[in-house]
């Protein structure tokens, strides 16, 4: 190893005046003004005191140190590489409950078995503070408080010995069996914050559901709570004929949140400074009505929230009259080429959203996975989205009773624009009466992802490979109530997508969760279609299966002695 190269007149230029003033000694002469090229306060030669030659034997005591002891051989190249390790924590926020004289909200919470060495942990779903503002309007479309903060923050209870607050709404004991219950009530149900720790953190995930049999607001309202955020993508949202389109912003963080709502419609961005600005108190809930922040009825709007402070959980929920309700997903950020699974066969209409960004318009190709791969619809093959702006096209029975995933890339290679697109799919039952759900952009499972609420008879799944054909495994949970954990295997065709009732566990009692994990191949997407018909309304919820993020990457750090010659 080199050495290093110091002077020690240096050194003891350097430590000589600090040694002598610290021991408080004058110098033996009056110092003479400097002469040009020699510091100030030296005459002649150099003074060596014995301190001075203390701290000489010293810093070559370190250096000699380091010569004899020169750092380890560099290691092998794969030393530094990053390391996966569990996470130790997960957080969700789902949104207000939707409440009414029919309705019934409920939560299901699910944690996979690990396979990593963490004990311990708990999880739980706790309320944030209800709204100071009750809603006035009809129980499926909370009415809009002013944007301001609303709600005072929640007081934390005390945890119990296991982790979870004493006033948990929901207590998720082990991995591997699933727990629900039911949302909070009333007009002024709060949103809810879901936490887990230890052993139950890695693939912690959180379903709400509602039932609506009134005719306001009628169907099932589904969604997978998402973590805090800073900004949320909504495409296919609407404030014209019967549709009642809200925001809920939830606040489960200590402090305030700052959000603006910003809405695009097919002429651009809609200015209205009432959606800017909007203060969400921590531990508070609030409700944005989206015809009170747009100007007029627009048909289609993308919807981006954003947190200018502070992070909130962001959710819309769409109610188009007796047609039909649901939550609309948050999209994958915005990209040039958006998968949107989910497409049940038995689609009666298809309605697709898509917003390009101000920079540049966007032309699209669209295509159909079917069950042998990826086909253009006739008399749908393209659509172009002005920059900026929303554009939107009807593709009816697009399915043509054969289930499918949506593809939008660009038509041109070498001219990608991000975009974020939705899609609203209607199923019609007896007597005219209908439902609807949307899809939405979604990320590839992963190694792992997780649906938690489940029914007997009642669960589709849909997956399709987005490349190369693919095997995915699908593991059902025990049940809430009991049973068996079983899991089957599933080949997809390069682009092709398949759809198969779930499996169910053995001795099935309760609600149960489903997990599908990428086997080989892929990139494979996936939603799951929970169908509870009542009388005549085919009552349907749409979820995307996103990868569990169950893992991290660790940096790893190498020892390096050679720092202390630097």
């Amino acid at each position: 190893m080199k050495k290093p190269a110091f002077r020690k007149k240096s050194v003891a230029e350097a430590v000589e005046p600090a040694e002598a003033e610290q021991s408080g000694h004058a110098p033996a002469e009056a110092p003479e003004p400097a002469a040009p090229g020699r510091p100030a306060g030296r005459s002649g030669g150099t003074r060596t005191t014995p301190s001075l030659l203390a701290a000489a034997v010293v810093l070559a005591a370190v250096f000699g140190v380091a010569e004899a002891r020169p750092p380890a051989a560099p290691a092998k190249a794969d030393a530094g590489a990053p390391t996966t390790a569990q996470v130790e924590r997960t957080a969700a926020v789902c949104p207000q409950p939707l409440q009414g004289l029919t309705g019934s909200t409920a939560f299901t919470a699910y944690t996979p078995p690990g396979t990593g060495g963490a004990t311990g942990g708990a999880g739980w779903l706790s309320d944030a503070a209800a709204p100071a503002t009750p809603p006035t309007a009809a129980p499926s479309a909370p009415a809009t408080p002013a944007p301001s903060g609303s709600g005072a923050p929640a007081a934390p209870a005390a945890p119990d010995k296991g982790g979870a607050p004493a006033d948990a709404r929901l207590t998720l004991a082990k991995p591997g069996t699933p727990v629900t219950g039911p949302a909070a009530n009333g007009d002024t149900a709060p949103g809810t914050g879901a936490v887990a720790t230890g052993a139950l953190a890695p693939g912690f995930t959180v379903t709400q559901t509602t039932v609506v049999t009134e005719q306001r607001g009628l169907g099932l309202s589904g969604l997978t709570c998402t973590p805090a955020g800073t900004s949320f993508w909504f495409a296919g949202a609407s404030t014209a004929g019967d549709r009642v389109d809200y925001v809920s912003l939830v606040n489960t963080e200590s402090s305030a949140a700052v959000v603006d709502i910003k809405l695009y419609g097919d002429k651009g961005l809609i200015e209205n400074d009432a959606a800017n600005g909007i203060t969400v108190a921590p531990g508070s809930s609030q409700s944005v009505l989206l015809p009170t922040i747009s100007k007029g009825a627009v048909t289609d709007l993308a919807v981006h929230v954003v947190a200018r402070s502070g992070r909130v959980g962001a959710a819309l929920h769409a109610a188009d009259g007796s047609k039909g309700a649901d939550w609309i997903p948050a999209s994958a950020d915005p990209a040039p080429t958006q998968v949107l699974p989910g497409l049940p066969a038995d689609t009666s209409a298809a309605h697709l959203v898509v917003w390009a960004p101000p920079e540049d318009d966007a032309d699209l190709k669209i295509q159909l996975s079917g069950k042998n791969g990826w086909f253009t619809p006739a008399g749908n093959e393209s659509i172009h989205i002005k920059a900026g702006m929303v554009a939107a096209v009807d593709l009816g029975k697009v399915t043509r009773d054969e289930v499918a995933g949506l593809r939008l890339s660009p038509t041109d290679d070498k001219h990608p624009t991000p975009i974020v697109a939705g899609l609203r799919v209607d199923r019609a039952g007896g007597g005219g009466k209908s439902d609807a759900a949307w899809l939405t952009g979604s990320a590839p499972v992963g190694a792992r992802a997780t649906v938690a609420d489940n029914r007997a008879g009642a669960s589709t799944l849909f997956l399709t490979s987005t490349g190369d054909a693919a095997t995915v495994r699908v593991t059902a949970s025990a049940g809430t109530g009991g049973g068996t954990p079983v899991s089957k295997d599933v080949e997809l065709p390069a682009g092709g997508t398949v759809a198969l009732p779930a499996p169910e566990p053995g001795g099935l009692n309760g609600s149960f969760a489903l997990t599908v994990e990428t086997v080989s191949g892929g990139p494979v997407v996936a939603a799951r279609m929970l169908s509870l018909p009542t009388k005549d309304v085919p009552m349907f919820t749409v979820q995307a299966l996103h990868d569990d993020r169950s893992t991290v990457k660790v940096p790893r750090a190498g020892q390096d002695p050679g720092v202390v010659l630097r």
